[in-house]
């Protein structure tokens, strides 16, 4: 009997990607699982047609094959394996574990190494100037490290560890329901493959001891407010000589008292003497680097005008140029007026009449409200 097409098997079209591939599988796997079928024989022959087509259609090569050859490509006498029908549980056991390995707590397999030490994250809290002129920082992180005492093997004397007598050192364990073979994380070694059978007085055969470390950290000069900075190896130790995890730095910029921050550019708000801004006249205002410079304000200024310092804004990050500084302008009224300067005020006011144009913003406001106006009464 000819074989049905493995595309048609798990419903997809011949150009269908691996994430489509997998998913396709997942659901018709779970479907036709004799778990789910118990005595069903279609149930469990469309269970076993279902895996052999995902599991040669998920392998780059293996599908090459068979888009050339058809199911051919896998008899026997063309390095198949074995006649049809003949399907490797073994092989399918990845594959069951790939898909479905997070629902019983996999994070994918280890095959007798040690796990990966976990990553840690600190929150390195600078200042403005600092991000301006960059920073090198020194944190202290509690951590996991290597036992001393036992050389981070868990054992007492710095003995290895024996292999383990459930998976023989595999790290993987199988169990039979049926036809079908399920492959797990061995219990007694939780995948490691080595138990240890006189633990360490130091870690109780853990491998590890708590200590808090010194790190250097070197926060470059024009660091956003965001920012990650990888420290690789110097996260949790592995357990039993596992690989180390990584540490990450994640930087957050305090608000400035006086300036804003806006990508490569610097904002300040200064205020002016009503004085100063309708006659014009030079103030000092600050800049991030600690400097004064002069600013050249002109006559008539008005509240909310931006002048712009080029080259005065934060410092240069990754082929970035330094940005520019704006100075925003807000013209102070003055208040506690003396007598005198109130009569001032009112001979300025007479003086300045209704014909001449002072105040070319409130003129243009009040000229509006009085055509709205018109047009209202008509």
């Amino acid at each position: 009997m000819a074989k049905r097409d493995f595309y048609e098997t798990l419903g997809v079209n011949k150009t269908a990607g691996e994430a489509d591939l997998k998913r396709a599988y997942r659901k018709l796997a779970m479907e036709c699982h004799p778990d789910r079928n118990p005595g069903d024989a279609a149930a469990e022959a469309r269970f076993k047609e279902i895996n052999e087509a995902y599991e040669v259609l998920r392998d780059p090569q293996k599908r090459a094959a068979y888009d050339q050859f058809g199911p051919q490509a896998f008899e026997q006498g063309m390095g198949g394996r074995g006649a049809a029908g003949g399907f490797d549980f073994t092989s399918f056991a990845d594959v069951f574990d790939d898909l479905f390995g997070d629902f019983m707590g996999g994070g994918g397999r280890r095959r007798g190494g040690a796990p990966r030490g976990n990553d840690l994250r600190y929150n390195l809290t600078i200042s403005l100037e600092e991000a301006f002129a960059g920073k090198k920082a020194q944190v202290r992180v509690p951590t996991s490290v290597a036992c001393e005492a036992c050389d981070g093997t868990g054992s007492e004397g710095k003995a290895e560890p024996a292999v383990c007598p459930t998976c023989r050192g595999a790290g993987r364990v199988r169990s039979q329901q049926g036809f079908f073979t399920v492959e797990r994380t061995c219990p007694t070694c939780h995948g490691s493959g080595r138990v240890v059978t006189n633990p360490c007085r130091v870690c109780n055969g853990s491998g590890l001891t708590h200590k808090e470390k010194t790190l250097a950290v070197n926060v470059p000069a024009g660091v956003e407010d965001g920012t990650r900075i990888r420290l690789s190896g110097e996260g949790e130790a592995g357990v039993r000589g596992g690989q180390s995890g990584d540490l990450y730095i994640f930087v957050t910029v305090a608000p400035h008292r006086l300036f804003r921050r806006e990508g490569h550019n610097i904002f300040c708000r200064v205020p002016l003497p009503m004085t100063t801004a309708a006659l014009g006249g030079d103030v000092e205002v600050p800049t991030i680097e600690g400097k004064r410079v002069r600013l050249a304000v002109p006559a008539g200024t008005q509240t909310g005008k931006q002048i712009r310092l080029r080259g005065k804004g934060m410092s240069e990050l990754h082929g970035h140029a330094r940005g520019d500084m704006f100075v925003e302008i807000i013209v102070e009224t003055p208040v506690n007026l003396t007598k005198r300067q109130q009569e001032l005020l009112k001979e300025f006011e007479e003086a300045s009449g209704q014909a001449n144009n002072h105040h070319p913003e409130s003129d243009g406001f009040f000229a509006k409200v009085r055509e709205l106006w018109d047009d209202l009464t008509d």
